[in-house]
């Protein structure tokens, strides 16, 4: 992102949002007073939720850090979904081989890191977050706050809470109308004859109702998937108020 782009109308510190999504980290950012500009494959806009900075629609994969040489920050949530579901204890997800995409693009931002401050001949922080799942294939967090997982420059003093990602960091209890988490998936429920197999409200598991109207690409499991997977506004404005110049200087 270059000066060009930062003009006297926007002469707050820069912020990147990788992966940006609805937007989690960003409306973090802006209440403290950066310039946000957030780069995903896709507008995510679902009713009245949709990204509140400026959005660069491109593969985070094709981008080069040094043009973020000026930014003070970069955050980055990149996608959890192959983490996620080898975390979960069904026969079929402990069978699958490593999640190739979901590590390529964990290790994109860091790359873009490196380059940034490269370019920049200084140090830009950066934080990622993604779920407990990920540790298995990416190394072990620094730091959860309760189900969202930061790896990266994080600060050493950080807020507690009990928020989560319906505990297990993911879409399916949305789906299958149950709570996810290992031993909690709907694998582990027993129906009234005492048979496993079957979700709690009664349906064998693969003939939910809501799982199949809800399929891979349909606009309510993104909707669904977009609003779990947003940053805590309150975990935001605090990494946003660490890394902010102004505090740096004090």
């Amino acid at each position: 992102m270059s000066n060009a782009h930062h003009t006297s109308e926007q002469r707050l510190p820069l912020a990147i949002d990788l992966f940006c999504g609805l937007g989690g980290w960003s409306e973090g950012l802006l209440v403290e007073g950066y310039y946000v500009v957030g780069f995903d494959i896709e507008r995510h806009v679902y009713g009245e939720h949709r990204y509140p900075a400026q959005l660069v629609l491109q593969d985070v994969r094709t981008l080069h850090g040094r043009q973020f040489k000026d930014a003070a920050l970069i955050v980055g949530s990149s996608p959890c979904q192959e983490f996620s579901y080898r975390a979960m204890p069904w026969k079929r997800a402990k069978a699958l081989g490593p999640p190739v995409l979901g590590i390529e693009l964990f290790k994109a931002q860091f790359r873009i890191q490196r380059e940034a401050s490269e370019a920049a001949g200084r140090h830009i922080p950066l934080i990622v977050e993604n779920v407990k799942g990920a540790q298995a294939w990416v190394g072990r967090s620094r730091w959860n706050f309760g189900s969202f997982h930061l790896w990266g420059d994080v600060p050493a003093l950080m807020p507690m809470t009990k928020a989560t990602k319906n505990r297990g960091g993911s879409w399916f209890n949305v789906a299958h109308n149950t709570t996810s988490g290992t031993g909690q998936n709907p694998v582990h429920e027993l129906n009234e004859r005492g048979v496993k197999g079957w979700t709690p409200n009664g349906e064998r598991l693969g003939a939910n109702q809501l799982g199949r109207k809800y399929w891979s690409t349909s606009p309510q499991r993104k909707a669904a998937s977009a609003m779990i997977a947003k940053i805590p506004l309150p975990l935001a404005r605090h990494i946003a108020a660490v890394y902010h110049p102004r505090a740096e200087a004090a």
